[in-house]
């Protein structure tokens, strides 16, 4: 039987074709997100949901909405994280069941039909309707994309993988704006494809995401994990293929091996397999899933909380502030948000390529916290300035605007991928999909939290909203210091070696990984026999089945 077109990819080519699909779902995320910024400003969408006026202000500016049921707005955008809050729990479950092509077929389909629902809604109550499925659907996707990604990867490569799918994320927010931009000035302004079409245009990458997925080969990790392991060899075989190589298959199965003895162990603790329990550690042993849990879920809230959905209300705001009309302001916050993104906020993101895998995910979160944090701040600084100085607005509307930028571009480096990556590493296969969809959990809730709080902290304490996001990132530093230990460059099986340590400290974590490799190489047991066995670093020893041997 002839080989499909899928079937014959192989090697480079397979894995950038992979990369690819992945990112159209990526691309669809970032879209998203970036849609509901313009559909709010559309007068005829403000009209329809009942949720303000609009009224002409020349033919320069056109229709400019003024909101006065903010509440129904931000309930609109944020009951969409509700959404993605269930979608991500049922796909983690669904995820480790039928595999992770079938599920993310799932998710497109939630996610288009939820789509086709929002463009055609005619009332507040349908909009709410069609904003959970959508959010289901995107749920889905956000949880076992990434995971997808991981366990198709090589180790020393993962993270550039995973960062390079979004920049299509960023290109996302960059079509979503400047679609919108356009489509205000047809007519007056008023027209219902001002807001209809781009929620429909949506639709687009992913019909084509999930007919790709059609020729997309299964995750070779999952395949083993349920016993099929033939299937697995070949999908190796064709990953790790290389030009003029005749060690492919010594490498394929040499992976293959180190999968499967990882999976026998993780079998031993099948009663870890629940939401429930991996939430407080019941049945996982030394494998310690509530730590990794805590891991992911906190780290996906503090992505938020560095400032990121702040920036993204108040970037308005302050081109508003320093003098520019209503057009203006929007253009200079697409510009940011939109077009920044695509020139320097999207090689922000190909930085992030480069250096995640070669500076580790740590140092990304440290120097990102920093540029990030100093940004905020002067950022606050100079918005003051500006409402204390109206007469100096180009002055300080100016420095308040390009840190703005500055904080863009950093985040875009370091904070945008590393939250997204790093739930995708560290949880065993037996519960990696429910694993990263408890970092979605944490992402909905920062989000969901955020979009009903911004808007409140900015009108009670205006640009000082700006300073407390700046003190937070000055906060994560020690908390990745001392609880995330460094991924990169270490295979998805070597992972559980690195939190088979009892502290949750780093600094306990790495030397306890340190003395489990050195185990394994000086008495060829494998990862199943030293994870389990009752060794455990304690200040200078290590107990060996009993004894206690000095260092």
């Amino acid at each position: 039987m002839p080989k499909s077109a899928g079937q014959r990819l192989e090697g480079r080519r397979l894995y950038h074709t992979i990369n690819f699909v992945a990112g159209l779902a990526i691309f669809f995320f970032g879209y998203d997100q970036g849609m509901m910024g313009g559909v709010n400003t559309s007068p005829d969408y403000v009209r329809v949901m009942g949720l303000g006026t609009s009224t002409f202000q020349g033919a320069d500016e056109g229709y400019v909405v003024t909101i006065t049921e903010p509440t129904k707005q931000g309930g609109i955008v944020s009951i969409y994280y509700l959404g993605t809050l269930i979608g991500c729990l049922m796909a983690g479950s669904v995820g480790d069941r039928l595999g992770r092509i079938k599920t993310m077929v799932i998710g497109g389909i939630w996610v288009i039909v939820g789509a086709v629902l929002q463009c055609s809604a005619q009332n507040l109550p349908w909009m709410l309707c069609a904003r959970v499925i959508n959010g289901i659907g995107t749920g889905f996707l956000n949880a076992i994309v990434p995971v997808w990604s991981a366990e198709v990867a090589t180790h020393t490569s993962r993270g550039a993988f995973i960062a390079l799918e979004f920049t299509l994320n960023i290109f996302g927010v960059v079509v979503a704006y400047w679609l919108e931009f356009g489509l205000g000035f047809i007519g007056d302004g008023r027209s219902q494809i001002r807001w209809r079409f781009p929620i429909a245009f949506q639709i687009i990458p992913l019909l084509m995401f999930v007919t790709a997925l059609y020729w997309m080969p299964e995750s070779p990790r999952w395949l083993i994990k349920v016993g099929r392991h033939e299937e697995a060899k070949a999908i190796l075989r064709r990953l790790r293929a290389q030009d003029h190589s005749a060690n492919t298959a010594a490498v394929a199965e040499a992976e293959f091996n180190s999968i499967a003895e990882v999976v026998r162990m993780e079998k031993k603790h099948g009663k870890m397999n629940s939401y429930w329990n991996m939430l407080w550690g019941i049945g996982s042993g030394d494998l310690h899933i509530a730590r990794r849990v805590q891991l992911a879920v906190w780290l996906q809230i503090i992505q938020e909380w560095v400032g990121i959905a702040a920036i993204t209300v108040y970037a308005p705001t302050i081109f508003a502030e320093a003098g520019y009309a209503a057009r203006k302001s929007q253009w200079l916050s697409g510009l940011n948000d939109a077009s920044h993104p695509m020139i320097t906020y999207m090689l922000a993101t190909l930085m992030a390529v480069i250096t995640i895998d070669r500076w580790g995910r740590r140092v990304g979160l440290w120097w990102g916290a920093v540029g990030q944090g100093i940004s905020l701040i002067l950022a606050g600084a100079f918005s003051r300035l500006l409402r204390d100085h109206p007469d100096k607005a180009s002055q300080y509307g100016g420095a308040a605007a390009f840190f703005v930028f500055l904080y863009t571009a950093i985040f875009g480096a370091t904070w945008l991928t590393i939250p997204w990556v790093y739930p995708t590493e560290i949880f065993p296969l037996e519960v990696r999909a429910k694993g990263n969809a408890w970092g979605v959990v944490g992402w909905s809730i920062g989000n969901g939290w955020l979009t009903l709080l911004n808007p409140v902290m900015f009108n009670a304490i205006h640009e000082n909203t700006l300073h407390i996001f700046g003190i937070i990132n000055f906060l994560s530093i020690p908390m990745v210091w001392a609880l995330y230990p460094e991924t990169a460059n270490r295979t998805l099986e070597e992972i559980n070696l690195l939190f088979a340590s009892k502290s949750p400290f780093v600094w306990d974590e790495e030397r306890n990984f340190q003395k489990l490799k050195q185990e394994m190489e000086r008495t060829g047991k494998g990862i199943d026999d030293v994870v389990e066995s009752p060794m455990e670093v304690v200040t200078n020893d290590i107990e060996i089945e009993g004894r206690n041997v000095k260092q």
